[in-house]
């Protein structure tokens, strides 16, 4: 076979003007493709194209797109690329890594956690911008008409003006062979220019003038106002002061409740969980917030102020169950509470009114209390201390700060917006992921040159990062913590994860045993702070039921359910399975899915033991076991926390502070319900409504949580309220605040 390839020499940028040793060339034989490739330090360049018999490779070009400066091609054939700051790979060029650099979820691609901001901006800025009309390509022709002279597969040759690429014609320009210059692009006009820029300042400056957070523009509702006010065109009226407080708050809220009913549709089926999140200020001040959650979403209910009351389990007994009466007592299947003494004491009454109920605390605050525990042993204790030393001085000027984020590529070494415990070990964790970076900086010419290299506070940081005992120390802190922090991790999220609660608990205890290598002295002592906090405040009947009904745990060939599970499973059917006639039904099942026989035990149901969320696959495969369904979607599609709501509690606080007359707090109470509830709104709409598998291996602790995601803060001006229109008045939602 021959192979002809014609060079003509270009100059390109970065390579000497003699063809340089900056440049080499290689070709490629497989399959009876050829290329000549340019390397270059800067990047590369496909620049040829070689004939075989009568067919011709396109040319892949590697233009100058702005994302290459982010990302790296570490496998041409199968354009892989790798994330210059979060060291992912994906197969796909370019395109792909562009998603996930601006933090776009696009179909299996994962956002990147660490990409700094203003990188994220020019990738979102340059995904936004449409793109320009392709030019209709010329008629192609035929290759017979020009006869065999112009024809390069039949001479052997290459004809001397080609601008394609072959019989595909592709309109990448070839580097090795001569072309026209291409005609420049038209640029949008001026005028058009001007115009945009004097609405982004306009609109720039109403967030300036009313203290508006920045945050607001990532808003879901933000692009859509926009798009749907430029659709009125020219003269169209915003809504007016008046409007805002009265028919359009309304209309809003009407669509909400709405929504509400939709919700009590799903309950049927599915069941909820009311969540009861509780505030304190630590004096005299104490609030409840009563929301409910199914898969589908959730509808925040209204806010009560306890502060002379907070003790008093009886009282917030008749509040839980007025709650629940209002949900339906047949739609609710768990009451998640405060785990203080008044509010388990009124759980306790509640379960024993209405016995189909389950009442259990937090899981998330019951495991930053196992967190807690932990790091208040005394070796724990100090490397923790240590690691606050090493970022407080960092993070203390902006200079070492920038320094850091220089040898870290952008790394942080802290997680402020998550609970304190949290923070101490996520923190702890990055240091030691960082070890070298930081040691590379504290002895670098930059740093030891410094004003603050030879100061007394510097160098006694940078003995602590040379010492060896704090790194042991470091990394067994991590390693012990890591596992309980990717449970709470699975948990501090609204998506349903009670049946994986009890298996992560399991599967963090075992982590710590191998990772001291079974030592009885060294992994007891931290099992048992996880069992005193589990088995005395956590642990329910039906996060063990959860875990029995749950087929990526009970059809996993490793799987033994111990004593307590079994037994938390039995007590959990006896409340949920009542009439008797069920009661004979579901005994007859059960053998059919502890032998997964018949639906149960199909190709796709194997298949989906792993693929699908455990609701999803009862919903799917457990038909022939219709007892058994039932009680398994309702129990499986429940969370077990209640974190990620990240209530603005300043905004309850002073709904209750401020007096306002019965029409002025009606109109207050319907602004907060609105704002709440499409706060809710935009966390359901931003997972897709989907309900995911949980794979304990795969948690990524270092990903964002839902309490570290920003959120907009309600200005609570309440001059609007005076003065209101008689007809403003509306009658009360069902659940307006109080």
């Amino acid at each position: 076979m021959k192979w002809l390839v014609l060079f003509k020499a270009v100059k390109l940028d970065g390579f000497t003007d003699d063809g340089s040793p900056t440049a080499s060339a290689f070709k490629d034989h497989r399959a009876g493709i050829g290329s000549v490739c340019l390397m270059h330090q800067s990047g590369f360049f496909w620049i040829s194209r070689l004939v075989s018999g009568s067919s011709q490779t396109k040319t892949m070009v590697r233009g100058r797109d702005a994302c290459w400066e982010h990302c790296v091609l570490v496998d041409a054939t199968r354009q892989k690329v790798r994330c210059n700051y979060c060291q992912r790979e994906f197969s796909g060029g370019v395109y792909r890594m562009k998603f996930h650099l601006a933090q776009i979820k696009n179909k299996d691609i994962v956002p990147c956690t660490e990409v700094p901001n203003d990188v994220r901006d020019l990738i979102q800025s340059i995904l936004s911008t449409p793109k320009k009309q392709k030019t209709p390509k010329k008629p192609k022709v035929d290759r017979t008409l020009n006869g065999p002279q112009n024809s390069s597969s039949a001479s052997g040759g290459v004809h001397p003006h080609a601008g394609s690429s072959g019989q595909h014609g592709s309109t990448c320009p070839s580097l090795l062979f001569p072309h026209p210059s291409p005609s420049p692009q038209p640029t949008m006009d001026d005028a058009q220019k001007q115009k945009q820029d004097d609405a982004d300042k306009k609109i720039a400056l109403f967030f300036f003038h009313n203290s508006i957070p920045f945050s607001a523009s990532k808003s879901m509702y933000y692009q859509p106002m926009v798009d749907a006010i430029a659709e009125c065109g020219v003269g169209y009226k915003a809504p007016s002061y008046e409007r805002l407080r009265s028919t359009l708050l309304e209309k809003v809220k009407g669509e909400i409740n709405e929504n509400y009913r939709k919700f009590r549709d799903e309950w049927k089926d599915t069941g909820c969980t009311i969540l009861s999140d509780c505030w304190s200020d630590g004096r005299s001040k104490s609030l409840i917030v009563f929301s409910v959650t199914c898969p589908k979403g959730t509808l925040f209910l209204r806010s009560v102020d306890v502060s002379s009351r907070a003790d008093d389990a009886h009282y917030l007994f008749e509040l839980l169950e007025s709650v629940v009466i209002d949900v339906g007592v047949e739609n609710v299947v768990q009451v998640i509470t405060d785990s203080a003494a008044s509010y388990i004491y009124a759980g306790r009454l509640l379960t024993s009114k209405y016995p189909s109920l389950f009442c259990s605390p937090c899981a998330s605050y019951c495991i930053d209390k196992m967190l807690e525990d932990i790091s208040k042993q005394e070796w724990v204790s100090m490397v923790i201390e240590e690691a606050r030393r090493i970022t407080q001085y960092i993070y203390s000027n902006a200079w070492i700060l920038n320094l850091m984020r220089k040898f870290t590529g952008g790394r942080e070494l802290i997680r402020p917006r998550i609970t304190r415990y949290v923070t101490n070990f996520l923190s702890l964790r990055s240091i030691v992921l960082q070890e070298d970076n930081l040691k590379h900086m504290f002895s670098h010419p930059d740093w030891l040159s410094s004003l603050y290299g030879r100061r007394p506070d510097a160098q006694a940081i940078r003995s602590l990062l040379y010492l060896e005992r704090f790194w042991k120390s470091a990394r067994e802190a991590v390693s012990l913590s890591e596992p309980l922090v990717k449970v709470l991790r699975m948990v501090d999220g609204d998506m349903p994860a009670m049946g994986y609660i009890y298996e992560g608990i399991e599967r963090a205890k075992a982590a710590i045993k191998a990772f001291y290598k079974g030592t009885n002295e060294k992994y007891l002592p931290i099992w048992e702070i996880i069992d005193r906090r589990w088995n005395f405040l956590l642990h329910s009947p039906l996060h063990a039921a959860a875990a029995f009904l749950n087929p990526s745990i009970f059809y996993n060939p490793n799987f033994r359910a111990d004593l307590k599970m079994k037994s938390g499973f039995q007590e959990a059917m006896l409340k949920m399975v009542t009439e008797e006639r069920d009661k004979i039904e579901f005994t007859k099942e059960h053998p059919l899915y502890i032998n997964a026989q018949g639906a149960l035990g199909t190709e796709f149901a194997i298949m989906g033991r792993t693929l699908n969320s455990p609701g999803d696959w009862w919903a799917g495969y457990g038909y022939e076991v219709p007892t058994h369904q039932r009680v398994a979607i309702r129990i499986l599609s429940q969370p077990c926390s209640s974190y990620w709501c990240k209530w603005n509690w300043s905004t309850f606080e002073n709904i209750h502070a401020k007096k306002h007359n019965r029409m002025g707090q009606e109109k207050f109470n319907d602004l907060v319900f609105v704002h709440c509830n499409l706060q809710l709104q935009a966390i359901s709409q931003n997972r897709d409504g989907r309900c995911k598998p949980v794979i304990f291996d795969e948690i990524d602790v270092s990903s964002e949580w839902p309490t570290e995601s920003e959120s907009s803060f309600l200005l609570l001006d309440d001059s609007w309220l005076d003065n209101l229109p008689f007809e403003c008045r509306g009658s009360p939602s069902t659940y307006d605040l109080v």
